[in-house]
């Protein structure tokens, strides 16, 4: 069968890439196209458009953006009527893939969604165009479950793909060697794959490194941006940098200092004591404050239902705050205590298997109907 994906961010195409390896053993004859990025790439079939050019963070850099989303929207939508796929399926994404997800339907084209929308966090209405647009929505955190119950709607739960990500993890015996480490512990800086993210919150990352100097700072690099374009933030500061080495740096790293986003929740999988931070555009920020829904921003504390990992978000995202949340993390009882709470998230989370399970259904779907 043939098989079109939508992924449009790092973390959707390692989920979209887990996926296609789960489909080609449910289908032996399984091809595929996809706006994605290079692992999905690695899985074989035609990659059309790399995430590089379509992830933009936050209410004002959309706007700003307005005419490169719409053109990647038509492209998108011309490519799925050329290639009539026997199936379109959605990964997260939602600003692009919901309106593509209606176009589809329109052209009677079946549609899964792999890892729902976070419709409940903000604009919960938008779940009645789900209702209406998508065939089958798989979900990886527990709770959607109810949630999409008290709009009528039945779902999937999967269980969560970073789980077979992490499984599927060898760590790499000489990775200190290789990438020029020092046996001083590890304080990893996680500040996203997009260039907002990085560009504001590198630089609040870098601002304490002189304040642990008994520690060594080592960026996770996201191979879509060249060192030189991280050493205008490094500076003559004492800070390595690692590319396409995310689970390797957390393998071995002591605390972390992480953007808010899928890093939160696999860096808790590591069980490495972290602080979230975020920054947005102040508008952007301004118009969430007033429309999200939600208590918490990182998926741990999202998950747990309670602060289990502290959030600096905008203001509070500065080097004092960072200094002075991060240094109970390294050694003592808050560490000691946060270390308790990923095992109980684990314990929520379950077992590897997501991608397996999704694939099965998918297939399942389109030789035979679901009923939940």
């Amino acid at each position: 069968m043939k098989y079109y994906l939508v992924a449009g961010e790092a973390s959707g195409d390692l989920h979209g890439a887990n996926l296609m390896k789960a489909l080609k053993i449910e289908d032996a004859d399984a091809n595929f196209r996809y706006f994605g990025g290079d692992k999905m790439k690695a899985e074989g079939g035609e990659l059309v458009k790399h995430y590089a050019d379509m992830a933009f963070m936050g209410f004002t850099e959309v706007i700003l953006n307005l005419r490169t989303i719409f053109k990647n929207l038509k492209a998108c939508k011309a490519d799925i009527l050329a290639h009539q796929p026997d199936v379109l399926i959605l990964i997260d994404f939602p600003g692009f893939n919901l309106k593509i997800a209606e176009f589809a339907k329109q052209h009677n084209i079946k549609v899964c969604y792999y890892i729902s929308p976070k419709i409940w966090a903000w604009n919960q209405k938008r779940v009645l165009k789900i209702k209406r647009d998508v065939d089958q929505m798989f979900c990886i955190l527990p709770f959607e479950v109810d949630f999409y119950k008290k709009w009528g709607m039945d779902v999937h739960y999967v269980g969560n793909p970073l789980l077979d990500e992490k499984a599927q993890f060898l760590p790499d015996l000489a990775f200190k060697e290789s990438q020029g480490l020092t046996e001083q512990k590890i304080i990893a800086l996680l500040p996203g794959s997009r260039k907002q993210e990085i560009e504001r919150l590198l630089p609040d990352m870098l601002s304490v490194t002189e304040s642990f100097l008994d520690y060594q700072f080592v960026i996770a690099a996201a191979p879509t941006f060249t060192a030189d374009y991280y050493n205008q933030f490094i500076g003559s500061k004492k800070v390595r940098l690692v590319f396409s080495q995310t689970y390797n740096l957390l393998h071995n790293a002591h605390a972390g200092l992480v953007a808010s986003g899928t890093a939160t929740l696999e860096t808790a999988l590591f069980k490495i004591p972290q602080v979230v931070l975020y920054r947005g555009g102040a508008i952007s920020v301004g118009i969430a404050r007033l429309v999200v829904k939600i208590r918490f921003i990182s998926l741990v504390n999202l998950i747990m239902d309670r602060k289990v990992v502290d959030e600096l978000i905008q203001e509070d995202c500065n080097a004092q705050k960072i200094i002075s949340t991060l240094s109970p993390l390294l050694q003592g009882d808050v560490r000691n205590e946060m270390l308790a709470d990923y095992n109980e998230l684990g314990n929520k989370m379950g077992m590897a298997g997501a991608s397996e399970r999704t694939a099965k259904l998918i297939v399942k779907f389109l030789t035979l109907p679901l009923t939940n």
